[in-house]
């Protein structure tokens, strides 16, 4: 290049890059690990570290525990009991499953589709294990860190106001194609809904049509008979564990009375009464839980009322939500972190959508909104509390959201969003985003996920060495699921974690802390120093 009568000369030098490698299945080779035929036992040292305030001064004190972790390895045959079964979710984690279960390709103007999993974490994705002799990282399958249901097997049944059989409730879902929902016809017309339980009060009133498919009776009537479908469905399907998911419209906010919902003895008793402020979705919930059947919430509204928590830690039943995330938020979660993370502070956020499916018609009624609008509203506090920086105490981004149903778009959500954030020196930077996502096939692989994980927490034990030989299950709000749901529920006094890879990377280090392997922390101090590589 001549410049200015001066030659200047750029080389280039192609970056070093060694190749991933993907295996399969892996095995670790370490004296704290142990594999028996039944049972996979790790010894491991979580490390952590603990801070106090001292004559005015913060320390920092690094601190270790001893966990025994047991896992066991035989994977159960699992059934899933959707409550809101005929609905888009409903129907499509049913065809998506029998499609890659039969293993059907159909045709789009495009050319032949083949059938996957894309979307699912623990399907879809991989983790770093480590590098091997020649520096070349090393990928494994997520699923394959521990033994794990695989959805082929699944086998679904579940609930609906709706009586439509799921062959007739795919089509009006109008989510797949044509020539897949042709081929999977024969699979899903024997399969129909249960009667399922409809107080007009909790969803939008234009969800009456559908209700054609109700239990009969009182609250009391609704639990019993719940309860008694999970234990039919287990015996008839011969299946060895049962999870039950809520994928129905989203409900109005339940009022939290005292003396009504505030404890466990308390709503039991108001079931018993009939009081109108107990919603379906915590019948639901406490029939599972009466069971010993884990419960997860895929929307947004307040099923685990006080008295429903209590419940769950009465009976050591694990519980999980709330609201699937697919796609708006789980970009939010994203983008926040990495804004906050970098020092600049964002302002506003405005977050707009529309969509034509039935949650959203369910959406357009104010009560029901509202429900969405606060799992949404709060995904970002976290992010802004880690930054006093740049937030004062009490200070927040103006968040608004704005849902609307718009019919002819069908299950093909729009979202834009905006995000304006304060730089440097008093200027400003604008972020603006345009997502279209099929919101059921998104909400399809997370539903997945939340019911493998939820199934494989239950297969894992673990004691302290300060406790000797007792093991323990984990705590029975199952907080591991944050990364698939909007708005998570913790334990009390627990950190509530929104930032999207802090809670995967959550999940991938308690999965390796269960084979004895250490949290992947990216330093790669063997390439940068002088040490020999290990």
């Amino acid at each position: 290049l001549q410049h200015n009568s001066h030659l200047l000369v750029y080389f280039t030098m192609e970056p070093i890059t060694a190749t991933p490698r993907l295996h399969y299945s892996f095995k670790v080779n370490s004296p704290d690990v142990a594999y028996t035929e039944d049972t996979i036992t790790s010894q491991y040292q979580y490390r952590t570290t603990k801070t106090k305030v001292v004559d005015g001064e913060l320390r920092a004190e690094p601190v270790s525990t001893g966990y025994t972790f047991r896992t066991e390895r035989k994977v159960p045959k699992l059934g899933v009991m959707i409550v809101g079964l005929g609905g888009n979710n409903g129907t499509t984690v049913v065809a998506g499953t029998i499609a890659n279960r039969e293993g059907i390709s159909w045709r789009t103007k495009t050319g032949v589709q083949h059938p996957n999993y894309y979307g699912s974490m623990l399907m879809a994705s991989t983790i770093r294990l480590g590098h091997n002799e020649h520096g070349e990282e090393t990928y494994v399958p997520f699923n394959s860190i521990l033994p794990m249901v695989h959805p082929n097997d699944m086998v679904f049944g579940g609930w609906d106001i709706s009586s439509m059989d799921l062959a007739a409730a795919m089509e009006r879902a109008q989510v797949l194609e044509y020539d897949l929902q042709r081929q999977l016809v024969p699979h899903m017309k024997s399969m129909k809904p249960l009667p399922s339980i409809y107080y007009p009060d909790f969803i939008a009133a234009n969800q009456k049509d559908r209700a054609d498919n109700v239990i009969p009776g009182t609250k009391q009537d609704h639990l019993e008979r719940i309860r008694q479908d999970i234990r039919d469905f287990k015996k008839a399907n011969n299946v060895d564990k049962v999870i039950v998911l809520w994928s129905a419209n989203t409900e109005r906010f339940s009022s939290i009375v005292p003396g009504l919902n505030d404890t466990a003895d308390n709503i039991l008793a108001g079931i018993k009464q009939g009081e109108a402020e107990i919603s379906p979705s915590s019948v639901f919930a406490i029939a599972s839980i009466l069971e010993g059947v884990p419960y997860i919430n895929g929307s947004p509204q307040n099923t685990f009322v006080p008295g429903v928590i209590e419940l769950a830690l009465r009976h050591n039943v694990y519980i999980g939500g709330d609201d699937f995330k697919t796609g708006q938020t789980k970009i939010k979660s994203v983008l926040a972190d990495f804004l906050i993370s970098a020092g600049l502070k964002i302002a506003s956020i405005v977050s707009y959508n529309h969509l034509g499916n039935n949650d959203g018609k369910n959406l357009s009624a104010p009560q029901q909104f509202r429900s969405k609008e606060i799992t949404k509203t709060n995904v970002v506090d976290d992010m802004v509390a880690s930054n006093p920086l740049l937030y004062k105490e009490g200070e927040h981004p103006d968040h608004c959201i704005v849902i609307k149903y718009v019919p002819y778009v069908g299950d093909s959500k729009r979202a834009m969003d905006e995000y304006t954030s304060e730089i440097f020196m008093g200027g400003h930077n604008t972020i603006a985003i345009h997502n279209t996502c099929e919101d059921s096939l998104l909400a399809t692989p997370i539903i997945l996920d939340l019911v493998m994980l939820t199934e494989l927490m239950g297969r894992i034990s673990y004691h302290t060495e300060a406790e000797g030989e007792k093991y323990h299950t984990f705590h029975p709000i199952l907080s591991v699921l944050s990364y698939l749901l909007k708005a998570p529920l913790v334990p009390e006094n627990a950190t509530l974690v929104n930032a999207l890879f802090r809670q995967r990377s959550c999940i991938e280090n308690i999965l390796k802390a269960c084979v004895g392997l250490p949290p992947d922390n990216h330093m790669l101090l063997e390439q940068k120093t002088f040490v020999k590589s290990l």
